[in-house]
């Protein structure tokens, strides 16, 4: 027999503001202790030394995860340039120096470059798996191996403060899978300098701001408590990116149930993926066909 898992059915979406030192399961674990929750996830890692937005799923929230993963984020990092580290950011080991430094013109001339659809490598010190085994860990014992290119889309990359020559600010939107190390590392290179980052942080990931965000250290000093359910974000939230169909009482009761359900006429065309609510509440989400959605995912909430 299956062993029940412990805790309270709550569902929901917690912004959390990561600090720096802390890996984002770590958050994960502290915020489902937190809140006494059966189930949490994450939608989108952050290394351990970067800060800012790290969306959590509690309960049923975890189903609209994918849709936060694939949204567009925003990161606002701190360049060095002169220096590459084995990591491509300041917790590595310098591997090379230039004496270079570009000016903010040339600098300002590089960055379309890296918009647009791009192919971009990810960093040997990733969690991008090479025949089984993750990289970093190859990367940790010394192993020879490359990374494929892969791709991504970059919105936008923008200067935003050349704090001395050694330095630039940027912030950068971009889709999912993107590594801002590799961005770092590419432009340096792209500019005779080297680079890597030094500071990253993420201002934004899909409807979730930092502005939103609940500070680390709160999670213990309101563990357990009403005050902390307040917090939540409702699920819906991470179906922002998709249409709603409002559904009928008879549509809703058949979507529960993971069959077809009647929802109400709108301007969705015939196979776009939408989200049916009742009531205000997320019921289903599913490909739309002839007045009916075709659920894919369920909602017991």
């Amino acid at each position: 027999m299956a062993r029940r898992r412990k805790g309270r059915d709550i569902s929901g979406w917690l912004v959390v503001d990561k600090p720096a030192g802390i890996s984002s399961n770590a958050v994960v674990n502290k915020v489902r202790w937190a809140f006494d929750a059966k189930k949490a996830g994450h939608a989108g890692t952050l290394d351990p030394e970067a800060t800012g937005v790290l969306a959590v799923a509690l309960g049923e929230a975890t189903k609209t995860v994918p849709y936060i993963t694939d949204a567009l984020k925003a990161y606002r990092f701190t360049a060095r340039l002169g220096q590459a580290t084995n990591t491509d950011d300041a917790e590595g080991e310098v591997t090379a120096t230039s004496d270079t430094r570009p000016t903010d013109d040339q600098i300002r001339a590089a960055l379309p470059g890296f918009t647009g659809d791009i192919m971009q490598v990810p960093p040997k010190f990733s969690a991008v798996k090479i025949d089984g085994e993750r990289a970093y860990k190859l990367a940790r014992d010394d192993e020879e191996f490359e990374i494929a290119a892969r791709p991504l889309y970059v919105e936008s990359l923008d200067m935003i403060a050349r704090p001395d020559a050694d330095h630039v600010t940027l912030e950068m939107v971009c889709g999912k899978g993107g590594y801002v190390r590799a961005i770092a590392r590419d432009l340096g290179d792209t500019l005779g300098c080297l680079g890597h980052v030094r500071e990253l942080r993420r201002i934004w990931s899909g409807p979730f701001e930092v502005e939103d965000g609940i500070a680390f250290d709160l999670l213990d000093q309101m563990a357990k408590s009403p005050a902390l359910d307040e917090y939540l974000h409702p699920l819906e939230v991470g179906l922002d990116g998709l249409p709603e169909l409002r559904c009928t009482p008879e549509g809703a009761a058949k979507l529960r149930h993971g069959n077809p359900g009647m929802v109400l006429a709108s301007d969705v065309e015939y196979g776009d993926e939408a989200w049916a609510s009742f009531d205000g509440k997320a019921v289903a989400v599913g490909i739309y066909r002839a007045g009916e959605l075709h659920p894919s995912r369920v909602f017991n909430h």
